[in-house]
């Protein structure tokens, strides 16, 4: 029984543009370098005040049921003289087709004071949340009518998320290491309903992150970094960023998302291109609370030909600085 609707092709292309069909890469944000939030809980009040960000993205656009995706998220301090607890809240949905998933995740971070400068912090996060899968059966069609492998309406179902995350900073440097959708293991099919198929559920991710800052002069810097992302089955992916900080007001960079084996795995016998996309990032603060980020992504794979691209756009406001002698902005 095939099934011949656009959406089946997209989300075929979608996983296999970052690994297998069967094990869907996580939602991914070009400009998640202004807020790691989104891939580690022990991310929560590293700036040290209160800040919350609005991500809004268009990926491929000219694709008829490409992915569109928003998050909202807030995170901040819960005590402010001693700044060692954190705490941040993550709303995210993503649609792609006939599919679209929504999800709730609250994270709490405990951050221990490594030195008696206070410039080094290590902190360890735990986020829990529910995701909500859903796929409209009204949208998809098949060659022979009354296909039961095809729901009938809307399908939905829920399911716990659980995400744990250890991350490092200096004032210069910094390194983290999580793991997201840990309740999302490998699902026997046998005890799945033939509509649970078509519904593809995220599969369990580990992220490793790092990057540092260098002080050119007082007017510029660069932040380099690498986001690498592994999903166990798919091809491992990475994310090859470098940003310039003029001003620090201006924020303009590039990154460079490709993809590579670290072991042999199911989809080694596939020729998935490990190719992906170049994007060119760039984020301007209005004021000392107030930025705008915006990115464009450029894929380099044979699907660039059929698509005009991925647009994001980011908003973010501070508020509630915790007084605070800095050698640098929080610019991780």
């Amino acid at each position: 029984m095939k099934l011949i609707r656009y959406t089946v092709v997209l989300v075929y292309i979608y996983c296999s543009s970052i690994g297998q069909a069967v094990a869907q890469q996580n939602i991914q944000f070009s400009q998640y370098i202004f807020n790691s939030l989104s891939i580690n809980p022990g991310y929560a009040g590293y700036k040290e005040e209160w800040f919350a960000q609005l991500g809004l993205r268009a990926q491929w656009l000219g694709v008829e049921g490409a992915p569109q995706t928003a998050i909202a998220s807030i995170d901040g301090i819960l005590d402010p003289r001693d700044r060692k607890m954190g705490l941040g809240l993550q709303i995210t949905t993503d649609k792609i087709g006939a599919q679209s998933a929504t999800s709730a995740t609250a994270n709490y971070a405990y951050r221990l004071q490594l030195n008696g400068e206070d410039t080094e912090r290590l902190s360890f996060g735990l986020g829990v949340g529910i995701a909500q899968y859903s796929l409209k059966g009204q949208l998809l069609h098949t060659i022979d009518n009354g296909d039961e492998a095809v729901p009938v309406g809307n399908q939905s179902n829920i399911v716990p998320d659980m995400r744990f995350g250890v991350f490092y900073n200096s004032d210069f440097w910094y390194i983290g290491v999580s793991a997201l959708d840990i309740f999302s293991g490998p699902k026997d099919n046998r005890n799945r309903n033939q509509s649970a198929y078509l519904n593809i559920i995220r599969s369990r991710h580990a992220y490793l992150m790092g990057g540092g800052l260098i002080n050119l002069s007082p007017d510029l810097r660069i932040r380099p970094s690498i986001l690498i992302k592994e999903d166990f089955r798919g091809p491992t992916s990475a994310d090859l960023n470098a940003m310039a900080i003029i001003n620090d007001k201006i924020w303009v960079g590039a990154s460079l998302r490709t993809g590579f084996n670290l072991w042999k795995k199911q989809s080694s016998a596939l020729s998935l291109s490990k190719q992906n996309s170049i994007s060119g990032i760039f984020q301007f603060f209005v004021n000392d609370r107030f930025r705008i980020g915006y990115s464009y992504d450029h894929v380099t794979s044979k699907l660039g030909s059929n698509q005009n691209g991925s647009h994001e756009l980011t908003m973010g406001l501070a508020f509630g600085r915790v007084p605070r002698a800095l050698i640098c902005p929080r610019v991780f």
